[in-house]
């Protein structure tokens, strides 16, 4: 009976790994009941890494090359075997291999916002989302730690592992950076480095290196962003007495257009600048003083608009007269805009 085994054994000659398959990053070789011939040759390929394994102890390591299996080739495996320097015989150990290729564009994100200190705002909630990149650098870590003996481990099995890694160590990498939130969002370069410097040890451990990391959006909810985006237009107007008299002179052809009420009637007198003044220094006035100092601004700028001179008027029709001349208003407005302006001269 023990002959018959014999004679049906296998022995094994050539031990390689095609990577049939996209996205395997450990695979173990097909053994049954088989063993590996004394002399055995092994081939490792580029971006691969073999690692032998006898009754579950990590042994021998072999990198790209052919290899031919023999008690000089295999020290540690020779030493837990306690074969002496003349073994010859075939020899019963698992082999896995290992894809070394950097695993391009994991992706990563936030599915709810995360709360982060921040120099400028105490606190922020913020969403982000970028990509990774790593390759398995140490299979004597990465075999026990994460893949272990089963035949096939692929990459999306421990994507999610990463990517929660990765989400673990946003706050305590913007918190180190000692970026604000303003300047890390228009440097998301800067953000992604101090994210893989506080991942690389996570990474270690399981017998990964991080290749690189990306940032590609950085963003605030959006009832955030409207705030943030109010904080910076009132940065943009700076003087507040130039924006006013701005936007006076950008409303003034309207009005005249579309006459009636006493504050167009007013902001049509060619006084628009004039009144623009007016209207700023009372509303200076008002955010200054806040309060009852905000409704006196208010009540002045009221004042200063139903204040109408003469000169004013006459200054108005002339400019509204060459406004027809070059096409701007038609005869007909034109006429009734000067009837309702002499009025109020009556």
């Amino acid at each position: 009976m023990a002959l018959m085994d014999f004679l049906k054994k296998q022995f094994i000659d050539v031990i390689e790994w095609t990577e049939q398959r996209d996205g395997v990053l450990a695979w173990r070789y097909p053994m049954a009941d088989n063993e590996i011939q004394t002399g055995a040759q092994l081939t490792v390929r580029d971006s691969q890494l073999a690692l032998f394994v006898n009754e579950g102890k990590v042994a021998d390591l072999f990198g790209p090359g052919r290899h031919e299996l023999r008690t000089s080739t295999l020290p540690i495996l020779t030493y837990i075997n306690n074969w002496d320097k003349l073994f010859a015989s075939p020899f019963k150990s698992d082999v896995f291999f290992f894809s070394t290729r950097q695993q391009l564009d994991r992706k990563w994100g936030t599915p709810q916002p995360i709360t982060i200190r921040d120099k400028d705002f105490g606190a922020v909630r913020l969403r982000a989302f970028g990509n990774f990149t790593y390759r398995i650098a140490d299979p004597k870590l990465f075999l026990p730690e994460v893949s272990g003996t089963r035949e096939l481990y692929t990459v999306d099995e421990l994507d999610g592992q990463l990517r929660g890694l990765v989400l673990q160590n946003i706050s305590d990498a913007i918190a180190s950076s000692g970026v604000p939130f303003l300047d890390l969002a228009t440097n998301q370069v800067e953000f992604a480095a101090a994210l893989a410097k506080q991942l690389d040890p996570d990474f270690v451990k399981l017998g990964l290196k991080l290749e690189a990391v990306t940032v590609q959006n950085l963003s605030l909810p959006e009832e955030l962003q409207k705030i943030l985006d109010q904080r910076i237009g009132m940065g943009m107007v700076g003087d507040m007495n130039k924006f006013i008299q701005y936007q006076t002179g950008q409303a003034i052809p309207g009005i005249v257009s579309n006459p009636g009420g006493v504050a167009g009637d007013a902001m049509s007198l060619g006084a628009g600048v004039a009144l623009g003044q007016t209207m700023a220094n009372s509303l200076q006035q008002g955010l200054a003083q806040g309060g009852a100092g905000g409704a006196a601004g208010a009540a002045a700028a009221a004042a200063a608009a139903a204040t109408i001179k003469p000169e004013d008027v006459m200054a108005t029709i002339e400019r509204l007269h060459e406004m027809v001349g070059k096409g701007i208003l038609s005869k007909e407005e034109f006429d009734a805009k000067k009837a309702e302006l002499l009025k109020k001269l009556v």
